[in-house]
């Protein structure tokens, strides 16, 4: 799908409306679903969907699972339809933000939810509830066992938990289990609920002509499921703590780098187990969307190694990774697994050469294109090659008007006005950007909801450099609506995406 033409929009499910306070799997997706399919789009693309924590910010990028899937996008509405919930269970006392997504008040409002539902469950148990488990073992048993521990042991990361605990002893896992026998059950049970809402709505996507593009981080947080059942495949020392973390060197835009702090993989080990945990990972993905987009793709052929006790990333190292095997066995799997390689920032010759084997489109982002008088600027649209993907910003920049209002120099204002013709204001700038993208050779063409919308700076998703008040933005009912889809139908048409 990849290589023939089409659009598609960039928005998470957590902005999405919803009388609940955050975005979820119940009627606004399927409502919005129908909005891209009247818009003419083939695409959906969505941030990951595991779980998020105050912790991280709640940031999907920074999950405490691979696997899991965010409870608080389970839906109420569609418990109350399949008589797990009743009408007045969904009543609550709290007033919920149509604009934002108010995390700490959403958060108590599902736990209390989902704990009826789960009462519910136990008088009358679900058919396809043991299906479920036995399918999805091979995570689901690390998994709610850890959420579960992270209950028992007030939070606190898995590196400081009980000696036993920590190291994973049979004896002490054992004693555990029958311990926390109802919680790890109600995990598998809240689990259940999500897969069974998000497969669901996957299938009505697919129903009406949209793919979804999920996004999948390289790295996995330290205090994960996945690091703690998984600890031979990471470079951790004895106790459990990182020897080595993940980042970036410095740059232009960094004297110091960036140093992200994830637990790095020991590709040596990952390699003598035949990239079996790899295989599971993907294959899981597989499972949730239609084509992955990975972040920090860069990484799948060199990485940037920081000894985990340095307070920067300057003495870090590029460390090789055995590229095309990984590649080679996780493609003689999933043959028509559809990637998407995030090849933002300083790439290099190695990464061109991978992706040229693999035939992985990469990025373009329009936003990143005029900030300099350079008419060989790889993200101008006369220099495309059709594969590739082309966005007018991502989750991590800020809209298309507010770059232009708030960030663009006159100099790339300019720029931007002579390269299509004529002048720009902010309250065009939006319209104009997509205009570009639809009309380019780029195979694929995406935009956020907000550069749809018009929206400004006070709409953006994530400011990388901010470490609070991320993830937050919604959109509002009435701007979904019949006149944005025919405007964004006829750019559509016009230039042969439909």
């Amino acid at each position: 799908m990849l290589q023939e033409r089409g659009s598609g929009i960039l928005i998470h499910i957590t902005s999405l409306p919803s009388p609940f306070g955050i975005g979820d799997f119940g009627p606004w997706a399927y409502r919005f679903a129908d909005f891209l399919s009247r818009s003419h789009q083939k695409y959906w693309q969505i941030l990951p969907l595991t779980p998020t924590t105050p912790l991280q910010g709640e940031s999907p990028y920074s999950s405490f699972s691979s696997f899991a899937l965010n409870p608080l996008l389970i839906s109420g509405e569609m418990l109350v339809r399949d008589s797990l919930l009743s009408e007045d269970d969904l009543r609550s006392q709290a007033a919920f933000s149509e604009r934002q997504v108010e995390f700490d008040k959403v958060r108590q409002y599902k736990i209390e939810m989902l704990e009826k539902a789960y009462f519910y469950f136990k008088n009358k148990p679900h058919e396809d509830f043991d299906g479920f488990v036995s399918v999805n073992s091979h995570w689901l048993e690390n998994f709610s066992l850890f959420a579960a521990l992270k209950i028992h042991f007030d939070g606190l990361p898995w590196n400081q938990w009980d000696t036993e605990v920590k190291a994973r002893k049979p004896e002490a896992l054992k004693s555990l289990r029958d311990h926390l026998h109802e919680e790890i059950e109600k995990q598998k049970f809240i689990q259940f609920l999500a897969y069974k809402q998000w497969h669901t709505l996957k299938a009505y996507c697919n129903s009406r002509g949209i793919r979804i593009i999920g996004d999948l981080p390289i790295y996995v947080s330290h205090d994960s499921a996945e690091v703690w059942s998984n600890r031979e495949i990471f470079k951790l020392d004895s106790l459990g703590n990182p020897l080595f973390v993940a980042g970036v060197p410095p740059d232009y835009f960094s004297s110091t780098g960036q140093l992200w702090g994830n637990p790095v993989y020991d590709w040596e080990a990952c390699r003598r187990e035949s990239f079996a945990w790899w295989l599971r990972r993907i294959g899981h993905q597989t499972s949730l969307f239609d084509i992955l987009r990975i972040d920090h793709f860069r990484g799948l052929v060199a990485y940037w190694e920081v000894p985990a006790d340095e307070p920067n990333a300057i003495k870090g190292q590029w460390v090789g990774v055995p590229t095309y095997e990984f590649f080679d066995t996780i493609l003689s799997h999933y043959p028509h697994l559809e990637i998407i390689a995030e090849d933002l920032g300083v790439i290099t010759d190695d990464v061109r050469e991978v992706m040229r084997r693999y035939d992985f489109p990469g990025m373009k982002v329009l936003l990143f294109a005029f900030g300099e008088d350079n008419p060989d600027h790889p993200y101008l649209p006369h220099t495309y090659d059709p594969n590739c993907v082309v966005y007018t910003g991502t989750h991590d920049n800020n809209t298309g008007r507010g770059w232009f209002e708030d960030e663009a120099s006159p100099e790339a204002k300019v720029r931007l006005a002579r390269y299509i013709g004529h002048e720009v204001t902010p309250e065009s700038v939006s319209y104009e950007l997509i205009k570009l993208a639809m009309a380019s050779v780029a195979n694929t063409a995406l935009f956020p909801m907000q550069d749809v919308l018009g929206l400004g700076s006070d709409s953006r998703m994530n400011t990388p450099s901010k470490a609070d008040g991320n993830w937050r933005w919604r959109v509002k009912p009435n701007q979904i609506n019949d006149e944005m889809a025919q405007r964004l139908a006829y750019l559509t048409t016009t230039y042969g995406r439909a």
